[in-house]
Parts: structure tokens; sequence; C-alpha cells
């Protein structure tokens, strides 16, 4: 602790610092550190710690993507299916207005 209070911001020489960074281990202001899952990082150690992440999808992704998708499709196609199953079914004197002419008689 007390080498905290006589240390100064590795960026701004007029501010005290307030924090270390757990990764590169210099003293920073409150403006210069930035918490991230639970540890104080400055924004050089968070940039990099970010970056170095892999940004590829796994093969599993990929596969639950593609099952999506063919779900979705295939439940797409019942639905016009029996959209247009339904409209075949419907007699052909509903459209020539004859089914109305028999019915008020």
């Amino acid at each position: 602790m007390q080498q905290l209070l006589q240390q100064r911001c590795s960026r701004h020489q007029q501010r005290e610092a307030v924090a270390r960074c757990l990764e590169c281990g210099r003293f920073f202001c409150r403006e210069c550190v930035t918490e991230h899952q639970g540890r104080l990082l400055c924004s050089a150690c968070l940039s990099k710690q970010i970056d170095s992440k892999p940004r590829g999808r796994g093969s599993a992704a990929i596969v639950l993507r593609a099952a999506q998708f063919l779900s979705g499709a295939l439940t797409i196609w019942i639905f016009f299916y029996l959209i247009g199953h339904l409209l075949l079914s419907i007699p052909s004197d509903f459209h020539d207005g004859t089914i109305w002419k028999t019915g008020l008689r």
C-alpha cells in the first residue's frame, strides 16, 4: 500500500496512481484503468487481451447454425405446402360464384 501512495500515473504524471495493472504491472490513475472480468487492466493490456481471443467459429457452432437453417426451411416448406393443399381443396364452384347462388334458394 505504501508503494501505491507514492506512485504517479504512467500516462499522466501530474495525477496520483490509484491502481496497478495486473498484466503489465504499471501504475495508473482512475481514467486509465478499467475493470474487465473482475480485474483492473490498462487500455493497452485490455486491447491485447481482447485481440488475442480467437474469433473463429467452432465446428459445433457451424453445425448448429446449419441445423437451425434447415429446420427453419423445413417449417416454411410445410406451412406453404399445407396452405397450398387447403387452397386446392376448395371446390371450383366457389371461384365461379355458383356456390353462393345454390345456397340462397
